[in-house]
């Protein structure tokens, strides 16, 4: 697990390798580190999704990252990427000599993690978090915020569940 610490001292050296090369590069945060990073919802995360570029160098970076820490390759991944349906509003998180980390505002993280709703994760938990911190009250609130990022056609039934049941009168958040 990578704690914030872990993953500020990561970036800094995923700076240093982009930094030997002479590249400059940017990631954009997504998941469990914004959580980590952003918000201090949660103590760390398995890994770091997020999209970057330039993709080829920073994944060599990370690789060079991992060997040295004896991390999973994966520590750092596009996996995310599908999510991103739109440009996001970016907060920016670091900045270093040749690398820039920015993270999608909170309504932008919201969406995106109603959108996934993977039960196997801390989907539900980030997505209580981020209703709280949105002051969220009801079903049509946190549906306008999807719908701003995301067409209808593509929010899967298993979101408007997950909201329903986070929403619902018995719910801890109401």
């Amino acid at each position: 697990m990578l704690n914030t610490r872990t993953i500020k001292k990561l970036f800094k050296e995923l700076n240093n390798e982009l930094l030997k090369k002479n590249i400059r590069g940017e990631i954009g945060i997504c998941g469990g580190a914004v959580m980590c990073l952003v918000f201090n919802a949660r103590k760390a995360t398995k890994d770091i999704d997020g999209i970057f570029a330039p993709t080829k160098e920073i994944r060599a970076a990370a690789r060079r990252v991992a060997q040295i820490h004896g991390l999973d390759e994966g520590w750092l991944n596009d996996a995310a990427k599908a999510f991103f349906y739109t440009d996001p509003p970016r907060t920016d998180v670091m900045a270093f000599s040749n690398l820039n980390i920015w993270a999608p505002r909170a309504d932008y993280m919201l969406a995106m993690k109603a959108i996934s709703a993977r039960f196997d994760t801390q989907d539900k938990d980030d997505l209580i978090f981020l209703i709280q911190h949105l002051e969220l009250k009801s079903e049509k609130e946190v549906f306008n915020i999807i719908l701003k990022y995301y067409p209808k056609n593509i929010i899967p039934p298993k979101t408007q569940f997950l909201i329903e049941e986070l929403l619902d009168d018995r719910s801890p958040l109401t």
